[in-house]
Order: C-alpha cells, then structure tokens, then sequence
C-alpha cells in the first residue's frame, strides 16, 4: 500500500501549476541526477525536451518551458530567488547557452529546443521526453510523467517490486476513508493522532514541525504578499489583482511590518458575515494570484488549488479561535494531507486527468475535514465534511482560458474555501448514523465522473471556458 506523506501532498514549489510547473522541474533535476549516477553527464554535448499532451496544450500558459529550463540549470524551486527567474532566462535566450546543471554549459536554444507535441502518450496525459546527444554521437532519452500535485513517475515505476516494500513502511497503513477510520476506532485515536504515528516512521517529531512551520510560513507569506500587491497578472489577458484592494477595505488601523504581526492585526478587527466571507475570498485569490506570477506557493495539493486551504485555515485562526498556534496547525495539516492522499490514492489529483474537480474539489475536501477535527468533529464528521465538499465538486471540468492559471481558476479557490467551511458546518451538524454517503463513495464517483469527461475538459482549454470566451474580450 503506498505511503503518502504529509510533505508528499504538501510541497513548496513555484507557479503557476504543481502539474505543469513545478513537475516539470522536478523531471529535470530527477534526469540530471540520473545522468549522473549512468556517469553519462559530462559527456552530453546537447539536449532536447519534448512535451506531450496536456504539457503541450497549455505549457505556455502553464509556464511549462520555464519550469524545465529552471530544472535544467540545477536550481531548486523551494529556494530559488523568484526575481532571479526573468534574468536567467534573459541569459540563455539571448546566449544561446545553458549552465546545465549549474555544473558546465552546453548550447541551448529556448524556441527550438523545446518542443510542444499535441500528441498524447498512453500512460498519462502530461508527459515529458528529455533527450541528451553524446559526444560520441549516441542518442539517449528518458520520459517522465507529471502526475500532479508535483508528484513525477516513469511508467515502469508502478511495477517496480523495491517500491511494493516501500509502500508497507506506515504503522497505520491507509488506502481508503473507511480504513482510515478502523483505525481510529481501534486506536480510539483522533485522525491527526492516526497521521502523526506514521508521519513518525518516516522523522522525528521536531522535523516534523521543523517542516510543517515551513510549510504554513509559505502559506502565511503568500497570503500576505498577495493582499500588498497590486497590478496586472502576466500572461497577456491583463487580469486585475484583486486581492489587493479588498484587502485595503477590510483591514483595520492596527500597524503590522510582517506576516505574523498581520495575522494578530487581522484578529483584532470586528468581523461580520459579510466581511468573514470577504475575508476568506481574499485569503484564497491573494494565493492564486501570486500563482499565477509564478510566485512560490504550497501545493494543496496542487498549486492550482493552493489557496483554498491557506484561506480555510486563516479563517480558523481569524474567526473561530482567536487562540490558535502552531498545534492548531499542525493537526489542520495532517488531516487535510490524509484526506488528500485517500483521493490520490483512490482517484486522481490531476486535472489534466480528472478536470478540476481533481483540483479545487479535492483541496476543499482537504480543508474541510482539516477544520472539521478542529471544531471538535468526530472522525466520522470529519471524513463527511470532505464527502459533502467533493460531492459538490463533481464534474468541474478544467478549461483554464488562455492556457493560463487565471479565469476561472483563481476565483475557484475561493468558492472552493467557502464550500469547505459550509461543508464543515454541515457536517458537524450530521449524526453519523444518518449520513447516506461514504467518503470512498464520493472518491470512486470522482474518478469514474473523471474517466467519463471528454479530454477537452482536462487541462487542454480546447472547450468550455477556454473556447467560449475569446481572448479578445479579455
């Protein structure tokens, strides 16, 4: 049974997609490292990069070519200066060169030597073929597939048996919601008590704080970067930030100089229903929109949905308890990664594979059942928040105007945000006994829904939004 860790479904990476961005980049730095370990590296004289599919169709507006470049030279996306990323690509178009893996530098032709392939491979839709030509003249290549969630496999890696022991290594192993939950019924254990005893396998527990306070800076610093920025997003269709002026009218008179300080302001202003909701919407798009700036983000569990968790645990912090720490948000976390890796596992958190509802349906499933235990929720409310927010999920097909992870994408966190705090009320409010449809229900139902969309629907804007609205009336 595969092992899905809390950092496997929460990752720090750059816009604007987990799938198209921040896997490429990962396929690169993966392909260099292989290079190396053949001890065919020093000897590759020029390279080539092929894109297939849904990397293709929308990688331009994905920033796909970006990505892979940035894998190419060697950096890292959870520490490369953001404002570096213009000039280094400045260089190598106007040079011709790469400093392949930082290491030594090679001829390089941005146009040519990346090519968008329409074609689909058979085993997932968002595949990437790297190419090295030797100086002995000899050909060899490599083809990677971005799964989503920033997740990268080769195909022969789903039958590799040293992966089968790898899969066995929790203490409380989990595939399903209704395994989940056995667990916690004999254990007579929480759902974050559940996650935490494996996360424990794997590291010690100051790690795992070391690393989930990283994890929610990135959130907390994203958020606020996105409400004190304004402006246009990149990418030709001139969307306006939003997050920026309904973040000028909600906050109140106390002064703040950085994140934290922020968030104690926020605590401290007098919020109605009205401004709980705005609030919240603001919290999500101020994510997604420094997304889609190819700022660095969280994928949860991927970067097109990013802001819905960040906005759903704010609000927490925000509305509901005022006295929440860092406890708070860890136990947030690992339940919203658990829920997330059941859909993983169970169905699919790509939406070139599954539409959108792989996305924000999924993320707001997360952030549900992460409020839900918070609130006091039982492990069987829990589990029903995340059903009743898929459940409302079904069907969102993924066709991202412009190739771009702007319209509709950035106000569908938002949405997502508020469907899982509905989901939470809901939920708490639902004897367990009465509820009438499982987690996995909702899980099978997301993936056969997904397995029936027309591909024009996946992450290709070849229909809905992304042909309805021409680009000329953005």
């Amino acid at each position: 049974m595969e092992c899905i860790s809390v950092f496997d479904m929460l990752k720090i990476g750059v816009g604007p997609s987990s799938s198209h961005t921040l896997g490429p980049w990962r396929a690169a730095e993966r392909w260099i490292r292989e290079l190396k370990e053949q001890k065919v590296f020093d000897d590759v004289d020029k390279i080539k990069v092929s894109l297939y599919g849904s990397l293709s169709l929308t990688g331009k507006g994905h920033a796909t070519d970006i990505a892979v470049v940035m894998g190419l030279l060697g950096t890292d996306p959870v520490t490369v200066p953001i404002d570096s990323i213009d000039n280094s690509l400045q260089q190598i178009k106007a040079s011709k060169k790469l400093n392949f893996g930082g290491l030594r530098e090679i001829p390089f032709d941005f146009v040519n030597d990346i090519v968008f392939k329409k074609e689909f491979l058979p085993f997932h839709s968002n595949a990437i073929q790297f190419e090295a030509q030797l100086t002995n003249s000899k050909k060899i290549s490599e083809t990677y597939y971005s799964i989503g969630g920033g997740f990268v496999v080769k195909e022969e890696r789903i039958h590799a048996k040293e992966n089968k022991a790898t899969f066995n290594t929790f203490p409380h192993p989990v595939k399903t919601g209704n395994e989940l939950l056995q667990h916690c019924l004999e254990q007579g254990k929480s759902i974050s008590e559940i996650v935490l005893e494996n996360e424990l396998s794997l590291r010690t527990a100051s790690e795992i704080d070391e690393g989930l306070h990283h994890i929610w800076n990135t959130m907390l610093e994203c958020m606020y970067t996105g409400c004190h920025t304004e402006g246009k997003l990149p990418g030709g269709l001139n969307v306006k930030r939003r997050a920026f002026e309904m973040h000028q009218k909600l906050k109140g008179d106390t002064p703040y100089s950085n994140p934290q300080e922020w968030l104690e302001s926020i605590r401290e202003t007098e919020v109605k229903f009205r401004q709980i909701i705005k609030w919240v919407s603001c919290f999500a798009l101020s994510v997604n929109e420094v997304n889609a700036s190819l700022g660095r983000v969280v994928t949860a569990p991927t970067n097109g949905s990013a802001g819905v968790i960040p906005a759903v645990l704010m609000y927490y912090m925000v509305i509901e308890n005022h006295d929440a720490d860092f406890d708070d948000v860890r136990q947030f976390l690992l339940v919203a990664s658990e829920v997330g890796s059941i859909f993983k596992k169970g169905a699919t958190i790509s939406a070139a594979m599954g539409g959108c509802q792989a996305e924000i349906g999924v993320s707001s499933a997360m952030a549900a059942a992460g409020l839900t235990e918070l609130m006091g929720g039982s492990p069987e409310q829990v589990l029903i928040a995340a059903e009743i927010a898929m459940e409302h999920h079904l069907g969102l097909t993924c066709d991202p105007i412009g190739g771009l992870v702007q319209v509709p994408c950035i106000e569908r966190n938002a949405m997502g945000a508020i469907k899982a705090i509905n989901a939470a009320e809901l939920a708490l409010d639902t004897d367990p006994k009465e509820a009438k449809v499982p987690l996995d229900k909702v899980v099978n139902t997301m993936w056969e829904t997904a397995k029936d969309m027309s591909s024009k629907y996946k992450e290709t804007s070849e229909g809905g939004l992304a042909v309805g609205v021409f680009l000329s009336d953005c």
